[in-house]
């Protein structure tokens, strides 16, 4: 039985985009941690199967909502994820996802401005555009085009961030900014176009690789679990450090040089195919965490071959459920993870 010292201690968790590939993650994370969490998804690209498992925890509950409108919740705290990350989906409706960064932001920070609770935006390394700067440090302001195909989620992005600022500044909203750079892990949509879903997907398969350019453009790849680890980090983090903080892992590879990793993890016999470079592709990405180690004592603990391998076995999970008839696994009795 709770008792009123414990309820006092539980906290009420809003969690946009909640049922989306790191929203899910970051329910999951934060019910295991003993909090109530409130979880809003128009599921464009959020699915509910990621969140299907949770439905029979009491302290989850999941609401269709798009946060372009206004939403009235009592909360705590305020995760904002909502919006479509990966070029195929904020490209498919360019005028909708400015808005959801846009709007969501407005309708969000003003959630948290009638009910005092704070808030989080998860921004993006896009904010940084093509990098003149590399690694890229939170003082760097960015090389972005405008008005390329890109813009929709970069400069929304870029104006969530100011909108945030402008609340803290103007209102004192408790504010805090993750700039996530790329991330992976189960539950990833298999048609999301991003690159490790796609090698993954395309090696299982034993179907061509598609690889842009010659591949010699960089990134690096932070597990999903990781990734989670920062956000609640910088969420519990002293009043008074806002960020924005990089949230990424430092580790860089080319992209021909996961492509050969992922066939070699997969033994597959897809070869490698070179496609047209697309428009404004960053070609270097890299975080400097400096700020991240010292501020919130959060680094990247999960390696890129353990993370591809528990990610590739997600995969082939899925694959076999597919064959089988059956479109996801779900998981009974999620609770029992935190004893109950």
């Amino acid at each position: 039985m709770n008792t009123i010292s414990d309820l006092r201690l539980k906290k009420r968790i809003l969690v946009t985009g909640g049922a989306g590939f790191l929203g899910s993650h970051l329910c999951e994370r934060l019910l295991a941690q003993g909090n109530e969490v409130l979880c809003i998804d128009n599921f464009f690209t959020g699915r509910r199967q990621n969140v299907a498992h949770l439905l029979g925890c009491p302290d989850f509950e999941l609401i269709r909502h798009d946060v372009t409108f206004p939403f009235y919740a009592e909360v705590d705290e305020i995760y904002n994820l909502a919006c479509p990350a990966s070029p195929i989906h904020y490209q498919h409706d360019p005028v909708q996802t400015t808005k959801t960064s846009v709007h969501g932001a407005i309708n969000m920070l003003g959630l948290a401005k009638r009910v005092h609770a704070k808030i989080l935006q998860a921004s993006t390394s896009e904010v940084y555009g093509d990098p003149a700067q590399h690694p890229q440090r939170e003082s760097y302001w960015g090389n972005v085009n405008p008005i390329g195909y890109r813009s929709c989620y970069d400069e929304g992005k870029r104006c969530a961030e100011t909108l945030f600022f402008d609340y803290f500044r103007q209102h004192k909203t408790r504010i805090k900014i993750a700039r996530i750079f790329n991330t992976y892990g189960p539950r990833m949509h298999p048609k999301d176009g991003r690159v490790v879903s796609n090698f993954i997907v395309q090696a299982l398969a034993n179907e061509p690789i598609s690889i842009y350019g010659r591949g010699e453009q960089s990134r690096s790849f932070c597990y999903v679990s990781d990734l989670v680890d920062g956000l609640i980090r910088l969420m519990d983090s002293p009043d008074n450090f806002t960020g924005p903080v990089n949230i990424g892992n430092p580790n860089e590879l080319s992209i021909r040089e996961l492509a050969e990793i992922i066939l070699l993890m997969t033994s597959s016999k897809s070869k490698l195919v070179f496609q047209e470079l697309p428009s404004d592709d960053p070609f270097r990405r890299m975080p400097d965490i400096t700020l991240a180690l010292s501020a919130i004592n959060w680094t990247p603990r999960i390696s890129l071959r353990k993370g591809l391998a528990l990610t590739i076995e997600h995969f082939q999970q899925q694959k076999l459920q597919a064959q089988k008839g059956s479109g996801f696994i779900t998981r009974e009795n999620y609770c029992y993870d935190r004893g109950e």
